[in-house]
């Protein structure tokens, strides 16, 4: 039988977080004919094992191996029988009234596609990732000349940051961040879901800009509220760092036009940069930790690989 959502929670190796995930999610969301599939991506902590225990109504799949966040969703979206697909990370908890004010905001605002809340870290502050502006030319510049950590409170000069006040508000936003994401099932298989060239950090990125080239434009609202605690399956910062500038170069590769896609290339390249030559020179004189350097020393050794995107 149908459910009126299906919601996808994709989990590696965060037992303990997906369990709280999945609690908080039944216990604030009663009154939603809700199907809860958790695509496990290979975990070595006893996850399937716990969950299953657990939780034995949800649908759970045991991957035999990591197939990365785009594909794991794009698997578990397949068994999904909702009118609806809510992407929920498996590091968040779930607020009272989030997921319904969610649904009933995507119900009425049919032209955003897809829909978005806000999120706060585990000590109630707010973690201002939940949604962003679109990457631009002008963003890597701000970024890579420091500009923009010089002016943090300037929108002009941190064009992508939708943060403080602003998310207080409903607003039309470029990208939702897939730790809470909402749209019709129907859309993403127009979609056709997530690019599976996107492994890991982007890939939502894509869909938003996909689904704003036919005609969508992606919203978010403060009535739905989430905790996400953030990075909880993330591995080494140097590769987690790879991942994230191989997602923004691929980004850059599929959406910028052939002058800009240059430019954008060039300005991340320079952000790297920038980055490794900063923190080395701070970690000499004993004003950054040397792993911080270690990190960016290591992202930008591995420039020719990332910026080839995936």
């Amino acid at each position: 039988m149908s459910a009126e959502l299906s919601v996808l929670i994709v989990s590696y190796n965060t037992v303990e977080m997906t369990l709280k995930a999945i609690e908080t999610l039944y216990e604030q969301t009663p009154h939603i004919d809700m199907q809860v599939i958790v695509w496990d991506n290979a975990s070595q902590d006893g996850s399937c094992d716990a969950i299953a225990e657990a939780y034995p109504q949800v649908e759970l799949h045991r991957s035999q191996d990591n197939l990365g966040f785009a594909a794991a969703n794009n698997r578990a979206a397949e068994t999904a029988t909702g009118e609806w697909l809510l992407l929920l990370n498996s590091d968040t908890e779930v607020l009272p009234g989030s997921i319904q004010n969610l649904l009933a905001f995507a119900k009425a605002n049919a032209q955003a596609g897809i829909v978005g809340g806000r999120t706060l870290f585990g000590d109630g502050s707010l973690n201002a990732t939940s949604c962003f502006n679109r990457m631009t030319v002008w963003s890597l510049f701000c970024y890579s000349t420091g500009i923009s950590r010089l002016f943090k409170t300037v929108s002009f000069f941190n064009p992508e940051r939708i943060e403080g006040k602003m998310m207080d508000e409903v607003r039309q936003v470029d990208i939702v961040t897939g730790c809470f994401f909402l749209l019709r099932k129907q859309l993403w298989l127009e979609l056709g879901g997530f690019d599976l060239r996107y492994f890991m950090y982007a890939e939502e990125n894509d869909l938003c800009l996909r689904a704003g080239k036919l005609g969508y434009k992606p919203m978010v609202t403060p009535e739905a509220t989430i905790v996400h605690h953030g990075g909880a399956s993330a591995i080494s910062n140097a590769v987690k760092q790879q991942q994230v500038y191989r997602g923004k170069a691929t980004i850059i590769r599929d959406h910028f036009g052939v002058v800009r896609k240059q430019l954008g290339l060039c300005m991340l390249w320079s952000v790297a940069l920038t980055r490794h030559a900063a923190h080395s020179a701070l970690a000499l004189i004993g004003r950054r930790r040397p792993d911080k350097a270690d990190m960016w020393k290591a992202v930008w050794q591995q420039r020719r690989d990332w910026l080839q995107g995936y």
